[in-house]
């Protein structure tokens, strides 16, 4: 189906969410036709503050908002949906698009097979009406829900509209750019030439891949390394998790903005705790790249100074190798918790693999590989 017959049927005006690779048709509808306008479309941090954003629009002009998501985001809207959406509360109307990964019988990695499993069931048991729509999927039929779904809408439920792989078409292309130089698979390999064998825990998307496959180019063992494949922006956490426990051992935190925009309030944990064995690196591009490279806000605002605020005794900004690898070694040897942003362009290698290990594996070398220190 084209993407723009499913805007023509839902009939909204204003689109908020968190950009994904199955709604990559949908994203890019959205930036070729607004780009980012507060009046018709926003990127937000979260789902949850998509779901939030989505009423105080509702409120202000009475009309029905979408929230678009991959599925992976739903645990993030559960709190808004039930305590501020529902019907039981503020009764506030909302059309969900949710793109469908890790479908049963449909081949995907590994973080999405659960969340696959019950994604419909998790949105009908939050009370959201839904509706699937796959490649076959006639405008009709969608037509024909949308009419029973403005009924629903119209009482103050929301509805969902989940997405299959490839049920979307958009033919215009989008591309998506920065004015930085260095890229982030370079940045990543200089981080492993400083860290040596110290533990690194990665964020999700092509940065744990792009880890990955350096240790395998290097000769390296993947034992150092924690993937963190799902839980988007919890990476900081987990490091500081394994900082707190390790107090002795240098822990390395490989992170992105999208994903420190995700859920921020970790910087304020980590900055109170204040390990001085914790250095975090946060690779800026300002786009969500492992999704299609829609923006994010990091390219306008100042993380070192939030940094700061959070309680990070150092903190610094670099936009080059040579200043990268003196931050790297310095940050080494400080003993002191360390907070280096780098500024980073947008882009990956087409050959980009993936992790030949499973999850499991994973956790479990890293974990044996912590009880030697």
């Amino acid at each position: 189906m084209k993407v723009e017959s499913l805007v023509k049927i839902i009939g909204s005006d204003f689109y908020t969410g968190v950009p994904d690779s199955q709604l990559k048709a949908l994203c890019n509808y959205l930036m070729n036709t607004y780009g980012i306008d507060p009046n018709h479309h926003v990127i937000a941090a979260n789902e949850g503050n998509c779901a939030a954003l989505a009423a105080g629009y509702h409120l202000a002009t009475g009309k029905v908002p979408v929230v678009y998501m991959q599925n992976s985001g739903e645990g993030n809207i559960i709190n808004p949906v039930a305590s501020l959406l529902n019907d039981k509360v503020y009764a506030i109307p909302v059309v969900f698009i949710v793109g469908w990964r890790g479908e049963p019988g449909v081949h995907d990695e590994p973080q999405h097979i659960y969340q696959g499993e019950v994604t419909v069931k998790l949105l009908e048991d939050m009370d959201i009406a839904t509706f699937v729509i796959g490649k076959d999927t006639t405008e009709e039929e969608l037509a024909s829900k949308m009419a029973e779904f403005s009924d629903v809408l119209s009482s103050g439920k929301d509805v969902a509209f989940v997405i299959r792989k490839g049920a979307l078409e958009y033919s215009e292309p989008v591309e998506y750019s920065n004015e930085n130089s260095m890229v982030r698979e370079e940045i990543i390999r200089h981080i492993t030439a400083v860290s040596g064998e110290d533990p690194i825990v990665s964020t999700t998307g092509k940065a744990s891949r792009e880890l990955f496959e350096i240790r395998t180019a290097n000769g390296q063992s993947h034992k150092y390394d924690f993937l963190t494949v799902g839980s988007m922006g919890h990476s900081s956490s987990i490091a500081l998790g394994v900082a707190l426990n390790k107090p002795s051992t240098r822990v390395w935190c490989i992170d992105g903005d999208g994903a420190v925009l995700m859920h921020m309030g970790s910087m304020a944990l980590v900055g109170a705790n204040t390990p001085s064995n914790l250095i975090h690196v946060v690779i800026n591009n300002g786009a969500h790249e492992t999704v299609g490279g829609m923006p994010t806000v990091a390219s306008s605002i100042d993380l070192v100074a939030i940094a700061k605020a959070c309680g990070y005794p150092y903190a610094v900004s670099v936009d080059s190798f040579s200043a990268l690898d003196a931050e790297l070694i310095a940050a080494k040897s400080r003993g002191l918790l360390s907070f280096i942003e780098v500024k980073c362009s947008i882009g990956a290698r087409s050959d980009l693999g993936r992790p030949t290990t499973t999850a499991l594996e994973n956790k479990e070398n890293f974990m044996d590989y912590l009880s030697e220190l």
